[in-house]
């Protein structure tokens, strides 16, 4: 895990990113510190202490998936968001519900691995240095052939070559070592060999690849490769990434991955009305169907993967929906008790807007800023401009479809659309956008209701 922290240092941390949303940032950094209360527990009470799975109620764009995601990055916990209507009752063609637990255990092996590897970088990276002395001062190649029936099978290479060092390549390689190591390489082109991605896919009946049989199927066939010419300082990451994973104990990292995604995991199901009796459904595919094959997994369950068993009885599961047609109470009675917290997410009103642009770090603001600087333009909005963006976007969203946070992209791009287009002729300028600014170039959309729900 990065941080310890404290459900007042989450929501803290949250509130730099995300205005508003007080009671759900309070109710999701309870349940992350509970994760580590449970683990300070005997082992006997240990187990029966079960996560408190939260439902998150509101429209879309007002915060939800945001406040999750960024939980789990503040706390290095595994995370992965899926969308309840990808999923079809057993006996469909579609996605089955197990492949929600399979992917969070790929995002937890790629959390424990970029750890291991960032303990070995030092390491690997010297490696890496070395072979790219070789690589800029080769020896004597000298072939044979190889006995290996896979690559003759696979049309891989068919030799095998060795390498004859002299005393003249061997002082050469300590000249160039030296140089590498100053720095002064850094643009030299070498050509390495980069494994290709194999395909098992043909190999392969429909829906295979969702038990993770194909991965099964890659283990098996040789590794292909092919050369590939680029700088120095290019080929060093990828030779570095190569030689840690030589490094780091891939059956440690897949059990460390696994413990990680039992104990911290957060599986958020978003989409959750939508399979709800009241909620829209699409084809013949039965939406209680689909909630009686997530209710297990919720519940808790073994789920095979291809770095082994996991138990899904300790994962988080943070479940979603605007509800607008459809209500918590309109899920089946068993998985309704599996989401015991419920929390109302509020709806952004034009002063929550008007912070939303002005106080996170990365505002939207602050990358328009960022990306016109590097064509040499700088921009700056008065208050008033913003001000007025903020209730543009309230009131396009009260009167037409309310998307939330995101309908500030679509404004907003729509504002500085004439300026990015024209700033690579602009070099030096600075422009300032005012009230006057804004309304010159929204105020026919805002009055169009119709147009407005096309463009805005």
């Amino acid at each position: 895990m990065k941080q310890n922290l404290t459900p007042r240092e989450i929501t803290s941390r949250l509130d730099e990113d995300i205005i508003g949303q007080g009671e759900a940032k309070k109710k999701v950094a309870i349940a992350m510190r509970n994760r580590f209360r449970r683990m300070m527990l005997d082992d006997d009470l240990r187990d029966e202490v079960i996560p408190k799975n939260i439902l998150m109620i509101g429209p879309t764009g007002v915060g939800k998936t945001e406040i999750a995601r960024r939980m789990a990055r503040l706390t290095g916990a595994p995370f992965t968001k899926v969308e309840a209507t990808k999923f079809t009752e057993v006996g469909y063609v579609g996605r089955d519900v197990e492949s929600m637990v399979r992917d969070l255990v790929e995002a937890s092996v790629k959390l424990v691995k970029d750890e291991k590897m960032k303990l070995v970088k030092d390491e690997a990276e010297d490696r890496a240095n070395e072979r790219l002395t070789a690589l800029l001062a080769p020896g004597f190649k000298k072939e044979k052939a190889t006995t290996n029936p896979f690559e003759a099978l696979m049309n891989q290479q068919g030799q095998e070559e060795t390498e004859e060092v002299t005393p003249e390549v061997k002082d050469r390689r300590r000249s160039l070592r030296a140089k590498l190591m100053n720095g002064y390489l850094e643009d030299e082109e070498v050509t390495i060999e980069v494994e290709e991605e194999q395909n098992a896919m043909g190999m392969m009946m429909p829906g295979m690849e969702e038990s993770g049989m194909q991965d099964m199927f890659k283990q098996f066939m040789p590794k292909k490769k092919h050369k590939r010419t680029m700088p120095v300082k290019k080929a060093r990451e990828y030779l570095s990434r190569e030689e840690a994973e030589k490094i780091i104990d891939t059956d440690n990292v897949n059990d460390e991955a696994i413990n990680l995604a039992q104990t911290m995991g957060i599986i958020f199901i978003d989409e959750m009305d939508k399979i709800a009796k009241g909620g829209q459904s699409s084809g013949d595919v039965s939406r209680e169907g689909v909630q009686r094959d997530i209710l297990p997994i919720v519940e808790g369950s073994r789920v095979q993967t291809k770095y082994g068993a996991i138990d899904t009885e300790h994962i988080l599961f943070i479940g979603a929906g605007a509800f607008h047609v459809s209500k918590p109470s309109d899920l089946i009675p068993e998985l309704q008790g599996r989401f015991p917290i419920r929390v109302e997410l509020d709806k952004l009103t034009d002063k929550d807007f008007e912070k939303i642009l002005k106080e996170p770090k990365r505002s939207l603001i602050k990358q328009y800023e960022a990306l016109l600087l590097t064509e040499d333009v700088t921009i700056s909005f008065t208050d008033e401009a913003l001000a007025a963006l903020a209730k543009i976007a309230h009131q396009v969203n009260t009167d037409t479809d309310d998307i939330g946070a995101r309908r500030l992209h679509t404004i907003l791009e729509t504002l500085l659309e004439e300026l990015l287009f024209e700033a690579s002729n602009m070099q030096g300028a600075h422009v300032e956008i005012t009230e006057q600014y804004v309304s010159s170039k929204l105020s026919h959309i805002q009055k169009d209701r119709n147009l407005s729900r096309f463009i805005l």
